[in-house]
């Protein structure tokens, strides 16, 4: 595969290494425990079988993970989410949820809740999480397990639900906009909200597979809303509706076109965070999965991640056309799900716009701009 990305110094000449670290100051880490799921969701860009062993062979040990989080505490980090997969699946859960909490981090967990036991919620009683985000896939059984593709999944999604919610431990609830649901978002949305009232928000962006699996791809592809759709069911949600107003100054802006420089990336990633995969990768975020953009902590030190690989990374630049007066210059980006790490999974390249995104973002943008002008 020929790169169209390019870089005009090589790593040893790279003498903005100082100031860079200068701006950058270590917030907060994400931790794949796992990429197995009880569930094998249509939408899911990670999932594999929960008796893969494979994928169970090259899952970082407890003892590996507690290390990298001490690295990364050390550098300042306060905040850390455990996700997946389905982190419950790990039998040392436990185990490393209470090591991070030692460490006087503040813990979040995604899960899908099918797993919550008694243990659990003792656990989370007694070292309370930041929050736990649960994803909500239908407000049906039929719906919810047709999208999960598990029978019995939405009743131990409810007991488990029920089992956080009774005990008091602060959750809060998602759902994934997709075509399988989206007929029952209304009823999701107010299950949502009678659950939690803090805190709701749905997702209707869907990327597609860290593995490329091509049959798995083709389900997520049927699962995406159409542009029309995505501006429809924001303008139909008050709160959605409500922010993206609020927002609209930030999300759209003029400056984006009087950008010069051919940096592939001007987005966060790798500023303030870092993704730790389950099999010891480490990543700028969590979606930046091509393979020359990974670094394997089990053959290497986190120091030398931090403080050269990832701006080696961030200095990466473009000088294809497309990229440079489309989607560098572009000022609705941040209405566009376009980034390099999506541009890579759409089409095995960092830097060409995605026909679905550009299209989603300009039908948003419309939706917004002919609303505000009534």
């Amino acid at each position: 595969m020929k790169k169209s990305y390019t870089s005009s110094l090589r790593l040893t000449d790279f003498r903005l290494w100082e100031k860079l670290k200068e701006k950058r100051h270590l917030y907060s880490f994400d931790i794949e425990l796992t990429a197995r799921c009880p569930f094998n969701c249509r939408h899911c860009y990670i999932n594999l079988p929960p008796g893969d062993k494979k994928a169970l062979k090259k899952e970082l040990s407890a003892e590996e993970i507690t290390n990298i989080a001490r690295e990364a505490v050390r550098r300042g980090a306060l905040w850390c989410l455990l996700t997946g997969g389905e982190p419950l699946l790990r039998r040392d859960f436990s185990e490393i949820y209470m090591k991070l909490k030692k460490m006087g981090l503040l813990v979040s967990v995604f899960t899908n809740a099918a797993l919550i036991t008694d243990r659990h919620i003792e656990l989370f009683k007694k070292y309370p999480p930041r929050d736990i985000e649960v994803t909500v896939y239908g407000a049906t059984k039929k719906t919810f397990e047709k999208v999960t593709r598990v029978p019995g999944s939405f009743e131990a999604f409810q007991k488990g639900l029920n089992l956080l919610l009774e005990n008091n431990i602060k959750v809060r609830l998602k759902a994934m906009a997709l075509k399988s649901n989206y007929k029952e978002l209304p009823q999701i949305a107010e299950f949502c909200r009678k659950a939690t009232k803090d805190y709701f928000r749905f997702d209707p962006f869907l990327h597609l597979r860290f593995d490329r699996d091509p049959e798995k791809n083709t389900d997520i592809k049927q699962e995406r809303l159409s542009p029309e759709e995505i501006a429809r069911l924001e303008l139909s949600d008050p709160e959605r509706f409500d922010s993206l107003k609020k927002e609209c100054g930030r999300l759209v802006s003029e400056d984006f076109e009087k950008i010069t420089h051919h940096y592939l990336f001007s987005c966060g990633a790798g500023v303030s965070s870092f993704t730790l995969g389950f099999d010891g990768n480490f990543r700028l975020c969590s979606s930046l999965y091509h393979p020359d953009f990974m670094y394997d902590l089990r053959k290497g030190t986190f120091k030398e991640a931090w403080e050269r690989f990832v701006p080696s990374v961030r200095s990466l630049t473009s000088d294809k056309k497309a990229f440079l007066e489309n989607c560098r210059t572009c000022p609705i980006i941040n209405l566009c799900l376009w980034c390099p790490a999506h541009s890579f999974l759409e089409q095995s390249v960092l830097d060409e716009p995605v026909e679905y995104f550009c299209r989603t973002a300009h039908e948003r943008y419309s939706r917004l701009k002919s609303l505000d002008k009534s």
